[in-house]
């Protein structure tokens, strides 16, 4: 006899859309009750400093100790480049998009509507693509010059984002062109690229970089790469091993309206979203390497700047290299059963060196219990995050935050997860000195050579929730625990201040006019 019990919520075609999805029933409705929740805020208990220890500061004789540890110590280890790359670099054109729709002639007052289009126009010849622009408008005969001396500025500006031009509106953000070199331009991928030639190359000459791509930008991050590929191989002397992933369907958050109910498109289907960037840790947790570089798309600089950015990433991997042949050494040792005089070195270890926090009956406890305790504060996935300065950047931050089981420890925290109405809160928030600039060095493999879960280290309770419209529905997206966030919540992480060179990211088209991102 056929089933047919019914679900209050969902329809056969709703069950059927969430099972082809990867979803199942529960985790949806887990997540329309997220929504009616919601999630709470993060409780800090102060801002990560140098003064406080929360941050380490190194000297000249350390930052050369750990360069060499590298060195020597990443011979005959796999090293990997992770890439965030997915989404379109729409972004980046907003103040252009929204000229385009506005502008009627010229005596439009450009200067005081679009202060950020005018100096995008007066600029225009030192932008990377600018040859590219020119050849564009050439091929569908129209004349640059001719355009900009009579003011249609829409015109050359939809040349550059039009999809049936050069489509840089609706182009990945790693694959435009951001940096000139003479007559050759590079776009981010080829950055990271060299990036890793500098510093994640391996003893048999290896790069290996991984991007996470949206799926209709595969095909054309794949052509970049077929068409650079040997140019870059012969002049680094290196082997590239280039590899993409895209987000998993099965990650994906339902929508829903101000009442937490599901959305339905035109077509009364249930309306999905990507689930943000914490739903990369599912690709992380699929890459097989001994350190693990984590660097966004758009932070990139040309290769007068790059020294410093190498330097540091060199820096982030040596102190996690030693960090983790200790824990490592200390594992074994309580597995082969550690004296008192021991477990009082491994106990000082974790609270001085990896700042982790004992429980507060830890001193009452058998010496089996305190190596058992020592055992589980060891035993995790391991991360080193460089922080810059504060610049005024919107972001996250480094701080020491409280979980609900009331245990102290190092995160990376959005300012979204916190709750600035308290006035504690948003004291401790304002005194924060240091801005997370998605710098992270990863070790995911465990003192016997196996590959933690990393799903199992996430923070499901640290997501955030957004509104958007759609026409004239307002709908209420959510997003998972952020990559650097929640997703790492509970992973064994270290502070490192690192200079503000190494953090140029393009977030605005102008941001390419920054004195970072043109040539020495």
């Amino acid at each position: 006899m056929p089933n047919t019990v019914k679900h209050p919520l969902f329809t056969p075609g709703d069950l059927k859309q969430i099972a082809e999805l990867g979803l199942t029933v529960s985790a949806v409705e887990q997540q329309i009750e997220n929504f009616r929740k919601g999630f709470p805020k993060t409780v800090l208990v102060s801002a990560a400093t140098v003064e406080n220890g929360g941050i380490h500061l190194l000297d000249d004789k350390s930052i050369n100790h750990y360069v060499s540890y590298y060195k020597e110590h990443s011979k005959g280890r796999k090293l990997l480049k992770f890439v965030p790359a997915s989404g379109a670099a729409t972004r980046m054109f907003k103040d252009l998009y929204s000229f385009t729709s506005t502008y009627f002639g010229i005596d439009y007052k450009i200067e005081k509507e679009h202060p950020a289009v005018k100096e995008f126009l007066e600029k225009i010849r030192t932008f990377a693509f600018f040859d590219d622009l020119v050849a564009c408008m050439e091929k569908h005969q129209a004349d640059f010059g001719d355009y900009m001396d009579r003011g249609d500025f829409s015109t050359v500006i939809n040349f550059l984002l039009k999809e049936q031009y050069m489509g840089y509106g609706s182009l990945p953000k790693g694959l435009l062109k951001f940096h000139r070199y003479g007559h050759l331009q590079r776009t981010p991928l080829e950055e990271h690229i060299v990036e890793g030639a500098e510093y994640a190359r391996m003893s048999d000459g290896s790069v290996n970089i991984h991007f996470t791509v949206s799926p209709e930008h595969r095909p054309l991050f794949r052509k970049k790469i077929a068409e650079v590929r040997r140019y870059y191989e012969e002049a680094f002397h290196v082997k590239l091993h280039i590899s993409f992933s895209e987000q998993k369907h099965y990650t994906d958050i339902i929508a829903v309206d101000e009442q937490n109910n599901p959305v339905r498109d035109d077509n009364g289907k249930l309306i999905f979203r990507p689930g943000g960037h914490g739903a990369l840790i599912e690709n992380l947790n699929e890459q097989r390497a001994d350190i693990i570089f984590v660097k966004n798309i758009d932070n990139v600089v040309p290769d007068w700047m790059k020294h410093t950015t190498i330097v540091y990433k060199k820096v982030l991997a040596g102190l996690l290299l030693e960090l983790q042949t200790e824990a490592f050494r200390y594992l074994n040792l309580l597995d082969s059963g550690a004296t008192p005089a021991q477990l009082k070195e491994i106990a000082r270890f974790v609270q001085k060196k990896l700042h982790l926090e004992l429980p507060q009956d830890y001193a009452k406890m058998t010496p089996k219990q305190q190596a058992q305790q020592l055992h589980q504060l060891l035993d995790r996935p391991m991360r080193v995050c460089g922080m810059v300065k504060n610049q005024g950047e919107p972001g996250g931050g480094p701080f020491y935050t409280l979980n609900t089981k009331g245990v102290k420890s190092l995160q990376i925290v959005e300012t979204a997860q916190i709750n600035q109405k308290d006035p504690e809160q948003a004291a401790i928030l304002a005194g924060a000195t240091h801005f997370n600039p998605v710098d992270l060095v990863c070790a995911t493999k465990n003192y016997k050579g196996r590959y933690f879960d990393l799903r199992k280290y996430v923070d499901p309770a640290t997501g955030f929730i957004s509104k958007k419209s759609k026409g004239a529905t307002i709908l209420k997206s959510q997003e998972l625990p952020g990559l650097w966030n929640g997703a790492m919540a509970n992973w064994i992480t270290l502070f490192v201040e690192v200079p503000l060179a190494t953090f140029n990211p393009v977030k605005t088209v102008n941001d390419l006019l920054r004195k970072e991102h043109l040539e020495g």
